[in-house]
């Protein structure tokens, strides 16, 4: 039932997606991934000013992560989308098959990329850390593929690479050096499904929250001590 759902998210975005045409469709798409990009980067930062200066009581500490991720994309979207059709008003027509291809080809893509970003979103949530079919070492789009680590794979390559800011996504820095490397960049340590299927467990179990909402630095690697995380 679970799988069915995520491929009635991804064919509903596709065909909302490819409506638009050719042109209109790419656009969309593009504005998805960036929003998708931007609400990444920056909704913990937002949940934790939230629980520090809005609500810190009861199970508020685990709503503003799903809050403020799934807000953010939402109104990035729509105001990226609303923005784009400012700056260019008028329909760029595409003809023949370079309209069927583009306006199908962009609105499978945009549909891909918001069930991925959905279904990463569920990690965040104040739920159970299994529930109905999702688990997080699973691949939850029918046990073939994980959608929700593809796009955390992204996210992460595009933050240290693609939109480098100088803030990293899930980018604790440890101090091991990797000797194999050509240099001596510190290496980066993402954590998100471990940490959120943490926090979920923690939610289930009844107790108060522990972890901080960002990131914690990773712990020290130089002396080959290290920890393991089952299941992942």
């Amino acid at each position: 039932m679970f799988d069915v759902i995520l491929l009635v998210v991804w064919g509903v975005v596709t065909w909302c997606v490819a409506g638009e045409g050719g042109f209109g469709a790419a656009v969309s798409c593009l504005v998805i991934i960036v929003s998708g990009l931007l609400a990444m980067n920056y909704f913990e930062p937002f949940a934790a000013f939230a629980q520090s200066n809005l609500m810190s009581s009861g199970a508020w500490p685990y709503r503003w992560d799903v809050i403020m991720l799934v807000g953010l994309f939402g109104g990035l979207v729509f105001g990226l989308r609303a923005l784009m059709e400012k700056l260019s008003p008028r329909y760029i027509e595409m003809s023949g098959l370079a309209h069927d291809i583009g306006r199908w080809s962009f609105g499978l893509i945009g549909g891909y990329v918001t069930m991925a970003f959905l279904l990463t979103a569920l990690h965040t949530a104040p739920l159970p850390r299994n529930f109905m079919e999702f688990r997080p070492e699973r691949a939850n789009l029918f046990n073939i593929i994980a959608p929700d680590r593809q796009w955390l794979g992204f996210t992460q390559y595009a933050s240290e690479s693609l939109f480098a800011t100088g803030r990293i996504f899930d980018g604790p820095v440890s101090d091991f050096i990797d000797d194999q490397a050509d240099d001596n960049r510190n290496t980066v340590w993402p954590s998100f499904p471990i940490r959120y299927a943490s926090r979920r467990e923690q939610f289930a179990a009844g107790g108060l929250i522990a972890a901080p909402t960002i990131a914690p630095a990773a712990p020290s690697t130089r002396q080959g001590s290290g920890t393991g995380a089952a299941g992942f």
